[in-house]
């Protein structure tokens, strides 16, 4: 997997070892880049100890391992990277770099650029899109922050990013290969690079519930007639192969169909991220209209119950002005 890294002051450090930032280090360190490791729960820092990082105590004891100037990865949740970025900034020197790489809100980004600039620290953001899979296929970069900083870093978003050769190019793209080809883009300003992942997210979650509707519907016709007793896990594995609709979603559903055609082993009940509501948000200061991808973030509320009042009050009405009387649904537990 190594790239040919040109190594640069790649004094490398990772704050936050779940799955998407320990997969982060194994990939880095796949192409010769070392880091050195914290996290608060230090059985995941022994993990990564054990396969060849560089194990820390504290942020103190991060900062410590790493020659300056640094750059540090943060890759924690949303409810706690500002307070996790002001904590660390305590330690560091003038020059270093803090990378956040979680699911930030971008505006939170702006804050955190103007708040380290008074201290020196460059900060960039980088909207990280891969999951688990990151690690095998490379992950695909967003990133925000002043072009000088973005630029040091260049050695470190060419590791993590896919590649090239990981998609047929662009019919009519010609000359050199830009970043974003590589997988990877210097979108703009601090809080550029996590905008445009917001996009990213809320564009996935109108992808993603048009699929499950789609998929509803044949499953629910199923008991209107013979003619609709279709085989979905086979329907979707067509899909994959020519049709306009072929995606790694459509793969990750297949793939969850292969498992279990009932899907029955999943709940019904669907969170949402920050990134979702967001987008709506984005839009609506905007005024631009995004139906879908509202109804979308709507749709994973009704899923966990949060309409039942309303559905309740729908049916009052239709009782009291039409004597409709509806049948309480059981609860199935």
């Amino acid at each position: 997997m190594a790239v040919g890294v040109d190594r640069r002051d790649l004094n490398f450090g990772m704050v936050g070892l779940g799955r998407m930032g320990a997969n982060i280090v194994r990939r880095l360190r796949e192409n010769e880049i070392h880091s050195v490791v914290y996290d608060i729960d230090q059985e995941a820092v022994s993990i990564l100890a054990a396969e060849g990082s560089i194990p820390s105590s504290s942020f103190a004891d991060l900062v410590e391992k790493i020659p300056a100037p640094r750059a540090i990865w943060v890759m924690v949740p949303a409810s706690v990277t500002d307070s996790t970025i002001s904590d660390l900034a305590q330690h560091l020197s003038v020059g270093d770099t803090v990378i956040d790489g979680g699911n930030s809100y971008f505006k939170n980004d702006v804050k955190n650029h103007e708040y380290l600039a008074r201290l020196g620290i460059n900060f960039v953001d980088v909207g990280t899109s891969g999951g688990v899979y990151g690690l095998e296929r490379g992950y695909s970069l967003m990133i925000g922050g002043d072009k000088p900083a973005v630029e040091n870093l260049d050695p470190i978003f060419r590791a993590l990013a896919p590649g090239f050769a990981s998609a047929v190019r662009t019919p009519g793209r010609e000359g050199a290969t830009a970043t974003s080809e590589m997988g990877y883009l210097h979108c703009g300003p601090a809080g550029a690079g996590h905008f445009v992942k917001m996009i990213h997210n809320g564009i996935e979650y109108g992808m993603m519930a048009a699929f499950a509707e789609g998929l509803g519907i044949f499953e629910a016709a199923k008991d209107a007639s013979p003619f609709y007793d279709l085989d979905i896990p086979e329907i979707t594995e067509v899909w994959r192969r020519g049709s306009v609709v072929a995606s790694w979603l459509l793969d990750l559903t297949a793939e969850a169909l292969v498992d279990n055609s009932s899907l029955s082993q999943y709940s019904t009940s669907v969170s949402d991220s920050g990134e979702g509501r967001w987008t709506v948000e984005a839009a609506i200061e905007a005024g631009v209209p995004a139906p879908v991808l509202s109804a979308s973030l709507f749709s994973r509320f009704a899923s966990r119950g949060n309409d039942d009042f309303s559905n309740r009050v729908l049916s009052a009405m239709r009782y009291k002005f039409g004597g409709h009387q509806e049948t309480p649904k059981q609860n199935s537990q």
